[in-house]
């Protein structure tokens, strides 16, 4: 079991933490929110047809208006923002900012009633993720307007990281599938929709052809499907049955790692020292907020806030 657990573990980090580069290849031919559109509705295709196969129960009419909301805020929202960004920001940069998602979910805990208050080491977590996010943005970018990186683009990624946590705190009371692959097909199949609709406004069609995107474009979906999509979320669903909370979590520490030096290598994006300060900082916090004891609340059980995953 113990030989089970580090394959599926090692699946997580690599797959998860190389899906932030496949996403940069595919939105340089296919825009954004309609690469994000096509990989979650074939995933999310594949997924209920396989659970439903399986046995599993399709999702009543309040299930699926659940699974949308959802779908929404964590597909489009979160993944849909971080492609769009992707555009703009390099696949490193991005997959750091992307564990700032954490943070997020520890504020909306605690701001929603009955949730789990912060006690100091949660606090303290907050303070060192946001000082990593003040340096890896820049004190002189921030302060005096400089753009060492595209500013939209990084106000893009931290607003995903936000509206991700906002649909990962509404989850918790949804009313929910009992499957939970059912419950993600289903979320990926309505947030695709979503998504298509946002691809639709925001003129994207638009003199597109399929003919003329890449082949590393396709590569990049092709491996978003197969990979991020369907085997990153099987071997996390097979952990969180058979593995340690607390290890399996160690995914979001790992990946942004994954994400900056697979960015470097493969597609020549910059590593500097205050890049690497910074991530140290940003997933120094994340262990922080991880590790800590959750305060009182009224109805949620005693759990530390897992850390959440844009892949």
């Amino acid at each position: 079991m113990k030989t089970k657990i580090w394959l599926a573990l090692l699946a997580l980090y690599i797959v998860w933490g190389s899906t932030y580069l496949a996403i940069r290849f595919a939105v340089e031919t296919i825009p954004p929110f309609m690469s994000a559109g096509l990989r979650f509705l074939v995933s999310g295709a594949i997924l209920l047809i396989w659970r439903r196969a399986a046995g599993d129960p399709l999702p009543t009419p309040r299930q699926w208006r659940s699974t949308a909301v959802i779908g929404i805020f964590l597909l489009l929202g979160g993944n849909g923002l971080v492609s769009f960004a992707e555009k703009r920001i390099a696949s490193g940069i991005a997959a750091l900012l992307v564990g700032t998602a954490p943070l997020w979910l520890v504020l909306l805990e605690g701001l929603r009633p009955g949730g789990v208050k912060p006690n100091w080491m949660s606090l303290l977590g907050l303070a060192v993720g946001f000082g990593g996010i003040f340096l890896l943005v820049g004190p002189s970018e921030i302060l005096n307007g400089g753009s060492q990186f595209d500013m939209l683009g990084i106000g893009t990624v931290i607003l995903a990281a936000f509206l991700w946590s906002l649909g990962s705190v509404y989850s918790k009371n949804a009313d929910m599938p009992p499957s939970t692959l059912m419950a993600t097909g289903a979320e990926m199949l309505t947030g695709s929709l979503a998504l298509f609709i946002v691809s639709g406004l925001t003129g994207e069609w638009n003199g597109f052809s399929f003919a003329r995107v890449a082949p590393n474009s396709w590569l990049g979906l092709a491996y978003l499907i197969t990979f991020g999509s369907l085997i990153g979320f099987v071997s996390y669903g097979w952990l969180l049955k058979h593995a340690p909370i607390s290890l399996t979590a160690t995914y979001a520490y790992v990946n942004p790692l994954v994400a900056v030096f697979l960015g470097a290598w493969l597609a020549d994006e910059a590593l500097n020292a205050r890049i690497l300060v910074a991530g140290a900082i940003i997933i120094s916090s994340v262990a922080l907020i991880n590790q800590s004891k959750p305060g009182k609340a009224k109805v949620v059980k005693e759990e530390a806030v897992q850390p959440a995953s844009f892949d």
